[in-house]
């Protein structure tokens, strides 16, 4: 008998993309796709199941289907419908903790894999250059998605503990991008202008939906010769990009911000429905992140088909063309970089998130 795939948070568009694609696999007899709102996708041959993992329902599932390799996506920055902060939560945390206390009594689950994020590194002045897995944040996220992540990584540790004999996966990605993004940066992205943070100019990776979908494929099956998909990895493609190349190549004018400032224009953003603009987000869009993939090429065995820039420019198609021809919008943001800060510092000397080359930017 094959393989039994238990899949949360199908009624994404990322869950029911890695729903259809795993049902592909030979070695998958049955696919069980959970989610507490009906998807308005194609799920194909998979056996939707309509419960909030967030109950108790999960062991029942899991013992009636006997499932023994179960993905967790239902770990997000962005409510489905009309949910607020509060239940994005309460899904990711309690739901992951109800989950895990189902795989924790059933015998059968051999695999788990879960999606994370490498906002769990925070973003600090004192940052590193590059985080490894192993690097310690200098300041922990004190809310929004990225605490969320911290605390589901936290549980999932203690599972691993408790269940040495189960294979678990943790997939740290970087901001997802593509044709269909459904995350917070997106939704920044997508605003016709940009505000950011005065006097900084982050480092951002992004990895495409493709990737993610071969990444997760790769984690819930058997390792390869070779390789070995069980611990933490971070997920995300080659090179950086400022965000100040990201403005240019969408088209879009920026407004720089003071940054006592930024939490106001954030609190009107949320106000007015158009992105969340969460205090995690402000200091990624000072202070950037960039994280290492060695462990994701040399020991799970896994190279992303597109490139950070790759994956950008994909999502700047989807989006269409900007306000501002990106040639204009590169001539302005160059010479506002050229501009001295009050003060008597002299052009680009902003702080850590401020970097004149980076290495790998495309």
């Amino acid at each position: 008998m094959g393989k039994v795939v238990l899949v949360t948070g199908v009624a994404r568009q990322l869950g029911g993309r890695f729903v259809r694609r795993v049902q592909r696999d030979p070695g998958v007899d049955r696919v069980v796709a959970v989610d507490a709102v009906v998807p308005d996708h194609e799920l194909g041959d998979a056996e939707f199941v309509r419960a909030d993992i967030r109950q108790s329902a999960l062991a029942r599932i899991l013992a009636e289907y006997a499932v023994d390799t179960v993905v967790h996506l239902d770990v997000s920055g962005k409510a489905l419908g009309a949910g607020g902060r509060t239940a994005i939560k309460e899904t990711n945390v309690i739901g992951t903790m109800q989950l895990l206390g189902a795989c924790q009594k059933s015998p059968t689950v051999q695999r788990l894999v879960v999606k994370s994020s490498t906002s769990v590194y925070g973003s600090a002045p004192r940052d590193p250059a590059v985080f490894t897995e192993t690097t310690p944040p200098k300041s922990l996220p004190s809310g929004g998605f990225a605490k969320d992540a911290v605390e589901v990584e936290g549980y999932v540790r203690g599972f691993a503990r408790r269940r040495p004999d189960v294979a678990v996966c943790v997939l740290r990605f970087a901001n997802i991008l593509g044709p269909h993004p459904d995350s917070p940066l997106a939704d920044y992205l997508s605003l016709p202008v940009l505000p950011t943070v005065f006097g900084y100019d982050p480092r951002l990776q992004f990895v495409h939906e493709d990737d993610v979908i071969d990444v997760l494929g790769i984690a819930a099956s058997e390792p390869r010769r070779g390789t070995l998909n069980s611990g933490t990895f971070n997920i995300a493609g080659d090179g950086v990009l400022l965000l100040s190349q990201c403005s240019r190549r969408l088209g879009k004018p920026t407004v720089p911000v003071l940054l006592p400032a930024v939490t106001w224009v954030g609190s009107a953003l949320r106000t007015i429905g158009m992105t969340d603009f969460s205090p995690e987000q402000i200091r990624l869009l000072t202070h950037g992140r960039v994280v290492s993939t060695v462990q994701m090429r040399e020991t799970l065995g896994f190279r992303p088909g597109f490139t950070t820039a790759e994956t950008f420019a994909e999502f700047a198609r989807s989006r269409g063309p900007g306000l501002l021809p990106p040639e204009t919008v590169g001539r302005a943001v160059d010479r506002l970089a050229a501009l001295p800060l009050p003060g008597g510092a002299g052009p680009r000397e902003r702080g850590a998130g401020a970097v004149q080359k980076t290495h790998g930017a495309r």
